[in-house]
C-alpha cells in the first residue's frame, strides 16, 4: 500500500488505545483448558505452571534463573530487598516513568536520586548520570556518597521506556566504576534488546518484568517476574518472596508475599508461544506509522519515535512528540481514536516526594516528554486502515 499520499478516512472508523479481546479469541480453548488442569489439580500456588514459566522467560531473556512474583512492582521491590538496598541508601534512577519506579525504592527506605533523559528514546541519559555522580556525590571510604542527603548510592535503575533498551553500555560502565548494583526496569521491555542482541534484564544484578494485562506479554490480573545470572541472588529472592522462610516456617529473613499466581503462570504459558509474534506485528504497525507519518510530510510537528540503529524495539507503547499534544489528544478522542499520556507529572514533581525537594525545571528534558508526548494504539491485531486513519486524523488536525 502506498503512504505517499493522505487518503479518505472510512466514515464511523474507531481506533480503540488497545483491544484484548482479538488476542484472546483465537487462543481462549488452549487456555481454558491450562485453567481447568489447574482446578483439577487444586494445586494453586508455586507448582508446575509456575516452574515451567520461570525457566522460560529467564531463558527467554538471555538469563538463567526465573522467580515469578505478583507484579512488576513487587519485583522492583523484591530486587531492592534481595540487595539489602534500604535506609540510608540510594538509588539513581529516571523521573520520567511509571510511578513503581521511585515509588519501590522509597518503600524500601532508600531515597530515589533523579537524573534526566536521553530526549530520543526517553531513556536515562549516561551523560546526566555520569554528571550527577561528577558533579553531586564524593566516595568516602570507598563508597559513593550524594554529597547533599548523606545516603549512599548504592544502585542505578534504568528504565526500558517504551520497549526500547537504555544505553546499558554506558550504564553498566559507570556501574562498575562506581561499584553499583543495576536493577533494570524492563516492565514494558520483555524482549527488547541492544544492537549487539543482548536482551532487557540481562546486562544487571536484577531484571524486572510486569505482566499487568496491557503488557506485549500480559498476564489476566497482576503477575511479574525477577530474572537473574546470579545464583545465590535468585535463592536469596526464592526465599524473600515467601516471608523469607526456609523451611516453612522458619525464617532466617523478612520478606513478603510476593508469589504468582499458578493460574496465571498457566495462561503466561501459553501467551509466551505467541510473544515473537506479536513483538513482530508490533514492530510492522511501527514502521507503518513510521511511512505514512514521512508521506503526510508533516514535518516536524508530529516527531515519531526513534529506535536505535540495529536495536529491537518492541514497541509497548508508539509515542509521538507534539507541541500542542492536549489539543491534539481532544481532537483524536472526538474522532474515536484512543490515546494515552505516559507520563503527564515527572516524579520529581510528584506531590509525594516533595520532601526530596525536587523542583520544576530540575530536570527540563524530562518536563518536555510529559508535556509533549501522546501514545498511539499500536497493538499487534490492528489494520491498516486503522492505522492510516490515525494518522489521517492527525494530518487533518494540523493542516486545519
Amino acid at each position: 500500500m502506498s503512504t505517499s499520499a493522505i487518503s479518505p478516512s472510512p466514515p464511523g472508523m474507531r481506533v480503540p488505545l488497545l483491544d484484548l479481546k482479538p488476542q484472546y479469541e483465537p487462543l481462549a480453548a488452549e487456555i481454558q483448558a491450562a485453567i481447568a488442569k489447574v482446578c483439577a489439580s487444586q494445586h494453586f500456588i508455586l507448582g508446575a505452571a509456575v516452574k515451567e514459566l520461570e525457566a522460560s522467560v529467564a531463558a527467554y531473556s538471555q538469563c538463567r534463573h526465573g522467580i515469578g512474583v505478583s507484579s512488576g512492582t513487587d519485583a522492583l521491590l523484591l530486587a531492592l530487598m534481595a540487595l539489602e538496598i534500604g535506609p540510608g541508601d540510594a538509588v539513581i534512577t529516571s523521573p520520567f516513568t511509571f510511578f513503581a519506579t521511585a515509588g519501590t525504592i522509597a518503600r524500601a527506605g532508600a531515597r530515589p536520586l533523579f537524573c534526566d533523559i536521553d530526549p530520543a528514546s526517553f531513556n536515562i541519559s549516561p551523560a546526566a548520570v555520569e554528571d550527577f555522580i561528577a558533579t553531586q556525590c564524593e566516595e568516602r571510604d570507598r563508597v559513593l556518597v550524594h554529597r547533599a542527603s548523606g545516603t549512599r548510592v548504592r544502585a542505578l535503575m534504568p528504565v526500558h521506556l517504551y520497549g526500547q533498551v537504555a544505553d546499558m553500555e554506558s550504564l553498566m560502565g559507570i556501574a562498575r566504576r562506581h561499584g553499583l548494583k543495576v536493577i533494570e526496569d524492563a516492565a514494558q521491555a520483555i524482549g527488547s534488546a541492544d544492537a549487539q542482541g543482548r536482551r532487557a534484564c540481562g546486562f544487571g544484578d536484577i531484571g524486572c518484568l510486569s505482566f499487568f494485562p496491557t503488557k506485549n506479554l500480559g498476564a489476566f490480573g497482576d503477575a511479574g517476574m525477577c530474572v537473574t545470572n546470579d545464583a545465590a541472588l535468585a535463592e536469596r529472592m526464592d526465599v524473600l518472596r515467601v516471608h523469607g522462610g526456609k523451611p516453612k516456617y522458619y525464617h532466617a529473613l523478612i520478606g513478603g508475599n510476593f508469589r504468582i499466581d499458578e493460574l496465571q503462570a498457566a495462561v503466561l504459558n501459553i501467551k509466551l508461544r505467541h510473544l515473537d509474534a506479536w513483538s513482530a506485528a508490533r514492530k510492522r504497525n511501527a514502521h507503518f506509522y513510521d511511512a505514512t507519518f514521512a508521506g503526510a510530510k508533516l514535518g516536524e510537528t508530529v516527531m515519531t519515535p526513534r529506535a536505535g540503529a540495529g536495536v529491537r524495539h518492541i514497541y509497548n507503547q508508539y509515542v509521538i512528540r507534539v507541541s500542542d499534544r492536549d489539543a491534539l489528544r481532544q481532537h483524536l478522542a472526538g474522532l474515536g481514536v484512543g490515546t494515552e499520556i505516559y507520563y503527564p507529572v515527572p516524579l520529581h514533581v510528584q506531590q509525594c516526594f516533595a520532601y526530596l525537594g525536587g523542583q520544576a525545571g530540575d530536570f527540563p528534558l524530562s518536563e518536555r516528554a510529559a508535556a509533549e508526548t501522546l501514545a498511539l494504539p499500536i497493538f499487534p491485531e490492528l489494520a491498516e486502515s486503522q492505522l492510516r486513519y490515525v494518522v489521517d486524523s492527525i494530518a487533518a488536525y494540523y493542516r486545519a
